[in-house]
């Protein structure tokens, strides 16, 4: 079967991508390879664009502004650090992106639609008004539901219903999905009018309560073999933030063991949360464990930046289970 072509928006370091493509382990579990090819990606961040160009060989990956993009329609390799076609593709069956989300977040400082950063979801819709995918989806905060009593929400699923897509939205936590933390976020998904196919939604394979799924995954068991130092230094990006403990601020707790993490933030500055057991922060490696990124994932390059792409990452085996909904709508479409 020929791989479906999917476009990246807001890329980062490529977490939703890696779950959309499969292909990878985590904690001794194989994510099968997936009948989709990222054939375009493109982010604002030198740094995570640098990373995903690391980990995704071939892949043509975009640094720049996407409204600069869509605006310079000619084939504006300046815009793009590295060689390749920086022009929008004309087709693909996919459009994926986790569009800027700090906005709505609830532990910043809720400026949302007011703020032009807070409107980038509208350069995904142009995308999605140019491209005409078969299907998209689309990752945010869980603040984005309850920003000014729903109006961003309600905005955002008007105006991609306006381009010809039956869209849905539902808040989940990654914990009830194998990632070993308790991490909310909405995902929005859209389907082209002219394909009839229900909005199968993954079923959750953990659970804090259910005794017929999974546990969650706990924070020890991501990373308690990165306890012994050899192991952890035989890894890339083991380094730590020194910052000391400084109670009562964000970021300034000790990890339990037998829970799963709290959710891994991009800007956190220095305060990631302190090691269950060890007298130190959680190191980049762990923090990239706890979202899930297999240990030969590489980020570039310093451990500050290392932490805000990952914290700004959609885990990759939580991406992975969405990758399936979106392949029995395609099925679907081909029948």
């Amino acid at each position: 079967m020929q791989d479906y072509k999917v476009i990246s928006l807001f890329s980062g370091c490529g977490g939703l991508d890696l779950g959309i493509e499969g292909g990878f382990s985590f904690l001794g579990q194989e994510y099968t390879k997936n009948p989709f090819k990222i054939i375009w990606a493109n982010d604002i961040n030198l740094k995570a664009t640098k990373t995903q160009k690391l980990n995704f060989k071939d892949l043509n990956v975009i640094c720049g502004d996407i409204r600069q993009i869509l605006e310079a329609d000619i084939n504006a390799k300046q815009l793009s650090l590295f060689d390749g076609e920086c022009k929008l593709p004309t087709v693909a069956d996919v459009v994926i992106g986790g569009f800027p989300c700090q906005d709505f977040s609830l532990a910043g400082k809720r400026q949302g639609m007011t703020v032009q950063r807070g409107q980038l979801y509208q350069s995904m819709a142009k995308v999605i008004e140019l491209i005409k995918p078969k299907v998209f989806l689309a990752e945010n905060v869980k603040g984005l539901i309850s920003w000014e009593n729903g109006l961003a929400i309600k905005t955002i699923v008007e105006d991609f219903s306006k381009l010809g897509y039956d869209v849905a939205y539902r808040l989940f936590n990654m914990a009830d999905y194998g990632v070993p933390q308790t991490r909310e976020r909405v995902m929005i998904v859209g389907v082209r009018k002219d394909i009839k196919a229900d909005f199968d939604w993954p079923k959750a394979t953990h659970s804090s309560s259910d005794k017929s799924l999974k546990p969650w995954v706990t924070i020890k068991e991501a990373i308690g073999d990165l306890e012994d130092d050899d192991n952890h230094k035989s890894l890339p990006n083991y380094g730590y933030s020194k910052a000391k403990l400084f109670e009562g601020k964000q970021g300034n707790i000790i990890t339990k063991a037998d829970r799963p993490a709290p959710t891994m933030r991009a800007e956190h500055h220095g305060n990631i949360e302190f090691h269950y057991s060890l007298p130190r922060r959680l190191s980049a490696r762990e923090a990239a464990r706890i979202q899930t990124f297999p240990d030969d994932f590489v980020f570039v390059q310093s451990v500050s930046d290392a932490y805000r792409q990952i914290g700004n990452a959609v885990p990759p085996v939580f991406a992975w289970h969405m990758a399936q909904m979106l392949i029995k709508i395609l099925k679907e479409e081909n029948k």
